[in-house]
């Protein structure tokens, strides 16, 4: 037996071990989160960067594209569809972006819902998202044609989901990211507010995109008065008005998506051509008889304004974001609008064929994400 000595000094061994094993372990839990805290941020800070920009390059001819059949493609809108609705030229589809210092993968469906499996994908914006979605969509279904597929669609947002993989790609309509509300007056553009970020922010992976209604005017402009702060105005400068749109958008990334578990792109701005001068063509007032791309790496009116705007709103969220910065790239393809083509009456110099440019955005969405 153990007198009180041996026992009071058992104890405070014990006590010792005790709080030792205490120290070690709150400091290896410390350790451990703040190792996985890094892992994230590298990982992120990794996706972000890279070897090579592969958004500076030129557009290369190459047979082996396009990447599918947009006639055995189920997801198109007419309004995209170009060679159901009688493009006779098909010349625009067999180009491929070459980046100046290396190459750019090749889309592998496949390998993209693997990489994905569980994954929820949603692209957030117009009309320009929904090209960009139904891109993805034909991408993927032609990997896997026979593939289970569901769709679903309620209020704003489209959902297809390829049951297989578990897979799901939704994109959710908004012409501003920020709110329009009918109240007494009309309706309110209301550039400090978003009331659908609830929607958005438990994706895995959002893309999204927002410039082409900030110029519209006239009947068809969707909002009557535009709201910041306690002022409400009939109108103010446009391109403040994205920049404070915007900048509300980069507010609400900051303070409500966890960055550690989904991933933000904004998709740069998606050109239109109207304007035969910017491309060397003055007099040239739409797209119509473009069958080319423009050559080179560079464009010869310039970056838009409304792309500085992006990257200057981008360069205050403290939180990852993507810049998928397809403006360049697009800016080059005259060649690849519907123009005629539609399924509508009228010229679209601002959408974009399907198969066609889109394509190549989900390229390098797939690199983004992927590789």
């Amino acid at each position: 037996m153990m007198d009180s000595g041996t026992r009071r000094s058992a104890c405070v061994l014990f006590a010792i071990f005790i709080t030792f094993s205490c120290l070690c372990f709150s400091s290896s839990s410390k350790t451990l989160q703040t190792s996985t805290t890094k892992k994230n941020v590298w990982e992120w800070t990794k996706w972000q960067r890279s070897d090579c920009n592969r958004y500076g390059g030129s557009w290369v001819q190459d047979t082996s594209y396009p990447l599918y059949n947009s006639s055995a493609c189920p997801f198109i809108r007419k309004e995209f569809d170009c060679l159901k609705y009688g493009r006779p030229d098909h010349l625009y589809l067999q180009y491929r972006w070459q980046p100046s210092a290396c190459d750019l993968p090749r889309f592998d469906g496949i390998e993209f819902l693997e990489k994905l499996k569980g994954k929820k994908i949603m692209f957030i914006g117009d009309s320009v998202s929904v090209n960009h979605y139904e891109s993805l969509l034909c991408l993927l279904h032609a990997a896997v044609p026979d593939a289970r597929i569901t769709t679903q669609t309620s209020n704003s947002t489209n959902t297809v989901t390829f049951e297989d993989h578990g897979v799901s790609i939704s994109v959710f309509e908004t012409h501003y990211l920020v709110d329009i509300e009918q109240e007494q007056i009309g309706r309110v553009l209301k550039l400090e507010s978003i009331k659908d970020g609830n929607t958005w922010k438990d994706m895995d992976v959002l893309v999204f995109n927002t410039w082409l209604w900030w110029y519209r005017r006239g009947p068809k402009q969707p909002w009557d008065y535009v709201q910041e702060g306690q002022s409400i105005l009939k109108d103010m400068d446009r391109m403040e008005a994205f920049r404070r749109g915007l900048t509300t958008w980069a507010k609400w990334v900051d303070s409500d998506v966890d960055t550690s578990k989904t991933r933000v792109i904004f998709q740069g701005i998606s050109p239109f051509h109207y304007h035969g001068e910017e491309w060397g063509e003055p007099g040239v007032t739409n797209c119509g008889k473009e069958t080319e791309p423009v050559s080179g790496s560079t464009y010869p009116g310039g970056s838009p304004l409304a792309l500085q705007v992006v990257e200057d709103v981008l360069s205050t969220i403290k939180k990852p974001v993507h810049l998928l910065n397809i403006t360049t790239l697009s800016q080059l393809r005259k060649d690849g609008h519907p123009s005629s083509y539609n399924g509508f009456k009228g010229m679209d110099c601002t959408h974009w064929c399907v198969a066609g440019v889109p394509d190549t955005w989900n390229e390098l969405l797939y690199t983004a994400i992927v590789s």
